[in-house]
């Protein structure tokens, strides 16, 4: 463990905002975050193929869809950079505001732009350009967000207070891929794919609004406070994340894939699966994923109090390793087509193995780094992490159904891979254990 990192509680400091007002003001953020993108994702794989891609076959057509996805991933780094850097210089609230209006800008405006078939390729273009827009602002939004809880909380209750933040994950993909559920049932046929796609992303406009207001009214990081009245802002903070923490970028970036891609594997490439390679209908598999989510918003805090006690790292490798081993049956339950089995196979996914990697997780990454580096440091390792894993999943596996004749196979052996090498170089960080 790095030496300028304390072990000390953050100061308690009168008049700032109160811990639970933070926690939830920025699991706000990360709700609004992953709607934007869950949206998006889910759209992908049931209606984009036809909006902007139509001259293609279906599963190629999705697998362009995935392409803009993923472009999304590729601006993520970057915003990172950018706003980790004022959120290390200038302090987490201001950011964390203007990260949310990009991000919710850019989801209401994907829901405004014209189709294939009226603007020609002009719509594919537009909606690359916002991807972008979105891909910058969610860059540097999760560093602040998680960091407002972490730098509020006590030492020995960080992992839980972060793993409420991240409530916000299946929060954000319960509330899209539900609307699009209800929306998909309870319109004529041919009417979600035709026009009323359009609706959840418009709508997301009512969460940037509540969540603006909520972050107009927080108090700056304690943690910050103190360390820019004791004059120790760094005036290049990625040069300090880079020359003094390399190891911990390196290894904590392979550690976040398989979270992230996983997570993508299970609700955005199996949608695609079961409805494009199956031929299900689209209401009983996505009815799954939000039985999923909505488990996974109960085990995260479970999980993140749990690496209050025993540590970080053993948490979140089991975590990886149960996935690994979860891989085949997954797919098995799921090519079933019942009801039953497609859910239990997402809840084990989802709230299990993926909900016991991110309940640890931003504490495990976040304490990696000192104050003065804090935000661009975990955003670095959460944005390329999150590139590689989550960005490059739905691409990668559609592709590997599709190499494979629409069969699992390869995409499984994808799916072991990535949780064997996440599980290897979390075992490897250097970091002190916190213990209650």
């Amino acid at each position: 463990m790095d030496s300028s990192i304390s072990d000390a509680a953050p100061p308690r400091a009168t008049g700032r905002t109160p811990l639970t007002r933070v926690v939830w003001a920025s699991a706000l953020g990360t709700t609004v975050e992953y709607y934007d993108f869950t949206l998006y994702a889910t759209t992908a794989a049931l209606v984009f193929d036809d909006v902007f891609f139509p001259a293609q076959t279906p599963l190629v057509g999705t697998l362009a869809a995935f392409a803009t996805f993923f472009v999304g991933y590729l601006a993520r780094p970057l915003g990172g950079l950018i706003f980790g850097h004022f959120g290390d210089r200038l302090g987490r609230k201001n950011v964390l505001i203007t990260t949310m209006l990009m991000m919710g800008a850019g989801t209401f405006a994907i829901g405004l732009i014209p189709s294939y078939d009226t603007i020609g390729v002009a719509a594919p273009v537009l909606l690359v350009l916002i991807r972008l827009v979105q891909g910058l602002g969610m860059g540097g939004e999760y560093g602040g967000g998680v960091l407002m809880a972490l730098e509020y909380s006590p030492r020995e209750r960080q992992g839980l207070c972060t793993s409420l933040v991240h409530i916000g994950t299946p929060a954000g993909v319960l509330l899209p891929v539900g609307l699009v559920t209800v929306l998909d049932a309870a319109l004529p046929e041919g009417a979600y794919a035709s026009w009323a796609w359009r609706l959840p992303f418009l709508l997301s406009i009512v969460l940037v609004a509540v969540g603006f207001y909520i972050r107009q009214h927080l108090s700056e990081s304690p943690e910050f406070v103190k360390m820019r009245a004791e004059r120790e802002v760094q005036s290049v903070p990625v040069k300090e994340v880079f020359a003094r923490h390399t190891g911990s970028v390196v290894l904590s970036i392979f550690a976040k894939i398989a979270e992230s891609g996983l997570f993508n594997v299970y609700y955005v490439v199996a949608i695609a699966y079961v409805t494009t390679e199956l031929g299900l209908p689209r209401g009983p598999v996505l009815l799954a994923v939000l039985i999923a989510c909505l488990a996974e918003c109960f085990t995260l805090p479970l999980f993140g109090a749990l690496s209050d006690r025993v540590g970080r790292r053993p948490v979140y490798i089991a975590g990886a390793v149960f996935q690994a081993v979860l891989a085949v049956p997954f797919f098995l339950m799921v090519q079933t087509g019942n009801f039953a089995l497609t859910t239990i196979a997402m809840v084990l996914g989802l709230a299990i193995g993926h909900g016991s990697m991110y309940g640890a997780q931003a504490a495990l990454f976040a304490n990696l780094y000192p104050v003065q580096v804090r935000y661009t440091g975990l955003s670095v390792t959460q944005q390329v992490g999150a590139t590689l894993g989550g960005g490059l999943a739905p691409l990668a596996g559609t592709a590997l159904l599709a190499a494979a004749g629409g069969h699992w196979t390869w995409l499984v052996a994808y799916m072991i891979g990535v949780a064997v090498i996440s599980s290897l170089a979390a075992g490897r960080l250097k970091q002190g254990e916190v213990r209650a």
